[in-house]
């Protein structure tokens, strides 16, 4: 048992925690969670469709006849901070404040030495100079005098541009001419390109972090009608925030609770699993799920569009087809149709049946489920989940999203079927909430809330170990219907650390 004290006890109360939920949390940090159990990898033709271009082209012509017609939602988890892109930053920034030329300590760190000699082409280099020069500070001579610590601290802290304590959505990431952009407009132009509604209107819901909701309203306002006048669209812009009460505690890596300067404890939102709850209040034919930091310049944005509207019009064909397959079994669906249906469910919703394969309330109970088509890219050594068969606690067999932190990787079997893997997750989601009767699901009610993995954060350059249950592609989608589909690998390209802004996608 953890021992907490009363000021302790306060807070999670307020947090609308309990005290039993938090010890299951820390026990969950000691003990981890069940693993995964893996049948065999997704591959293309075993569980991935790969799109032929005849075959795409058809599929976007299809989603943009009946776009207008539909209520279409971008989805953007925007909640996060950018402290981990910097933690190589912050460490050299505190062993090294201070100490006068730095150029030694730089030249033995391959991450500060690529960050410093690109740095000229990072889009907030100029913004840095600004603010430099506004505290009286000349960036070019601190260069040159090996004065690195002294530029991440107006980098990374308050006395600069504070990108250390800012949501990624609002760091400017690309450079268009002497315009910088952040991925939240980055967000606004991919919506006037692929998930504009009727009326020319572009619904985002972006789910923030209370802490910076304000400076994504600010930051809306002043970009908001410089893009509806480029694009001739409006935007319908709404946020939520994860609900607090579903934030889980942090720890050391001696799975103590991690303690902010003030001996408070750190609760953190619990990963994107979190999110269900957000999406669970929109309501919307289509949504379009991606990341926040997934984003390029517009001169490659080209394949993500195309690929976003063919996987819409995918997910709307394969609804069709089930709302058809719903209609005929409340209609008294014969036997041969019932024999059709069961083979649609088992080779293109990849489903098992067991025995009762013509049952026709087992058929039903199959098909009127929220769908889901997720795109995958071949796996090149990129960390993230992949698409995996697996056997579910009912002993059947379904597709599933799994991260490899969910795998027993002591079990020869299990780590060589990660091994064979050939795609992972780029988290990208084209999702439908829509029921059969024109309601939508209560998304809660397919999940799977015994998975779950835990991951290694930072917070002011420290370490702490973080619980992410379940995750909102993993466990909280476990029971969708699932379509995969290979997409090309251009179409994946998140920043997790600063350096990846220098990658080429990204220049």
């Amino acid at each position: 048992m953890t021992t907490f004290t009363e000021k302790d006890l306060t807070q999670i109360r307020e947090q609308g925690a309990s005290i039993d939920s938090v010890e299951k949390q820390i026990n969950n940090f000691k003990n981890g969670f069940p693993p995964m159990k893996l049948i065999r990898p997704a591959t293309v033709g075993d569980g991935i469709m790969l799109m032929s271009d005849e075959e795409r082209s058809e599929l976007i012509a299809s989603y943009e006849r009946k776009s207008t017609n539909l209520e279409i939602v971008k989805f953007v988890p925007a909640s996060g901070a950018a402290s981990r892109m910097f933690k190589a930053l912050f460490s050299f920034m505190n062993a090294n404040m201070g100490k006068g030329d730095q150029s030694r300590a730089l030249m033995e760190d391959k991450q500060l030495s690529e960050f410093f000699g690109g740095i000229e082409k990072f889009a907030f280099y100029d913004a840095l100079g600004s603010i430099m020069a506004a505290n009286g500070l000349n960036l070019t001579e601190l260069l040159d005098d090996g004065h690195y610590a002294e530029i991440l601290e107006n980098l990374l802290t308050e006395k600069g541009l504070n990108y250390g304590n800012l949501p990624k959505g609002l760091l400017y990431f690309h450079m268009y001419g002497q315009s910088p952009r952040t991925p939240l407009e980055e967000h606004l132009v991919e919506g006037a390109r692929y998930s504009k509604g009727g009326g020319n209107t572009v619904k985002i819901h972006f789910t923030v972090s209370p802490d910076h909701m304000d400076l994504f309203k600010a930051r809306m306002e002043e970009v908001r009608k410089h893009y509806e006048a480029e694009f001739n669209v409006r935007y319908d812009v709404s946020y939520s925030i994860q609900n607090p009460a579903t934030d889980t505690i942090a720890v050391s890596p001696n799975n103590e609770p991690f303690r902010e300067e003030d001996g408070s404890i750190l609760f953190r939102p619990a990963g994107h699993g979190a999110l269900l709850e957000n999406l669970d209040h929109i309501d919307t034919d289509i949504m379009f799920i991606k990341n926040i930091d997934n984003v390029v310049p517009d001169r490659i944005k080209a394949t993500t569009d195309e690929y976003k509207k063919a996987l819409a019009g995918l997910l709307l064909n394969y609804q069709q087809k089930i709302f058809h397959f719903i209609s005929l079994i409340d209609s008294g669906a014969s036997g041969s149709e019932l024999e059709e249906i069961s083979k649609f469910i088992q080779d293109e919703l990849n489903l098992e049946l067991g025995k009762n394969k013509t049952d026709a309330d087992l058929l039903r109970s199959k098909l009127d489920r929220p769908i889901r088509i997720c795109g995958m890219v071949v796996n090149k050594g990129e960390a993230g989940g992949g698409p995996f068969w697996c056997l579910n606690s009912d002993d059947s067999i379904s597709l599933q999203i799994v991260e490899s932190s969910q795998i027993d990787m002591e079990n020869p079997e299990q780590a060589e079927i990660l091994r064979s893997s050939t795609h992972f997750n780029p988290v990208d989601v084209i999702a439908s909430p829509r029921r059969y009767d024109g309601s939508t699901f209560k998304l809660m009610k397919f999940r799977d809330p015994s998975t779950g993995f835990i991951s290694s954060k930072s917070k002011d350059g420290r370490e702490l170990k973080a619980m992410e249950l379940p995750g909102l592609w993993n466990g909280s989608m476990s029971d969708w219907n699932t379509i995969l589909v290979e997409v090309p690998e251009i179409t994946f390209n998140p920043v997790k650390t600063v350096n990846d802004l220098l990658r080429e996608q990204h220049l």
